[in-house]
């Protein structure tokens, strides 16, 4: 399998980042989040992980050293706990060497919506959207100052595909897309790359924790064919990476569409069909 190696450098501008800049990644002790820290690790990027898991962490944390020799943080976190999520925020606003967010940490739910505890559905919602916005936040304006680095937000292709039958999950997937675009023209004039990643279903444990036997879908990507691709968007600067869409004209019409109906919603009266005078 090959890595993409050919990161664009981040050239330091009379600030603390440096020409490698740390790499922040929540959901770091498994799944996408490790293969992440093992990319990146490899291309020479200190890491900070963070995640609930200390004992996987640490044995990560202590190959890839031995392996790569790059500097390692670890911080254990549960990104729903208002008090340890402040850690992980006071890190990215305080934090100069951090230049690129992997805002990975995410949860799903199993069953249908009416049968979802409703308590299970708010920390499903604080996790995917609460945490990844406030973490977003925290780092941004350090970057926009700076002119320079990334945020990476892993949405799911779900959040475009009510079909799935996943509500809550796919709604907060839609908001990790709309946050992305909505950031990247906020950003972008600003020196700072946002990208979108937009896997399908990927063999992780999100899906044993959701109550889904993974062997028993039709179709499922491994791990590492995710980042990797993924990382081939970031280094392309892709504002938006869907690894499993092979017609990336279905994208481009799709997100065509959408801009051709922009101009016509500033209208002082309803459309014709919604008239009843």
């Amino acid at each position: 399998m090959t890595i993409i190696m050919n990161i664009v450098p981040m050239l330091e501008k009379g600030n603390a980042m440096t020409a490698k800049p740390s790499v922040l990644i929540t959901g770091a002790s498994t799944g996408i989040g490790a293969a992440y820290a093992e990319r990146f690790a490899r291309r020479g990027h200190d890491l900070v992980l963070v995640a609930r898991n200390t004992s996987r962490m640490e044995a990560l944390a202590e190959r890839l050293r031995g392996e790569v020799g790059v500097t390692i943080h670890i911080v254990a976190a549960d990104l729903v706990d208002p008090q340890e999520r402040a850690t992980v925020e006071a890190r990215l606003r305080d934090d100069a060497r951090i230049g690129i967010l992997i805002n990975n940490a995410g949860a799903s739910l199993g069953g249908v919506f009416i049968d979802q505890s409703v308590d299970d559905i708010d920390r499903l919602v604080q996790l995917n959207t609460t945490a990844l916005v406030r973490l977003a936040h925290a780092i941004a304006p350090r970057l926009a100052q700076a002119g320079e680095g990334a945020i990476v937000n892993i949405g799911s292709a779900v959040g475009l595909a009510p079909e799935y039958g996943m509500p809550v999950y796919g709604a907060t997937k839609a908001f990790v897309l709309h946050l992305s675009q909505a950031l990247s023209l906020q950003l972008g004039p600003r020196g700072v790359y946002v990208q979108a990643v937009l896997p399908a279903a990927t063999r992780t444990e999100i899906w044993g924790h959701a109550g889904v036997d993974v062997d028993t879908l039709p179709a499922v990507m491994e791990v590492d064919d995710l980042v990797d691709a993924a990382l081939a968007g970031f280094d392309r600067r892709e504002a938006v990476t869907i690894p499993p869409l092979h017609d990336l004209g279905q994208w481009e019409a799709f997100d065509a569409a959408r801009q051709s109906m922009i101009s016509g919603f500033g209208q002082s009266r309803p459309a014709e069909r919604y008239r009843t005078d």
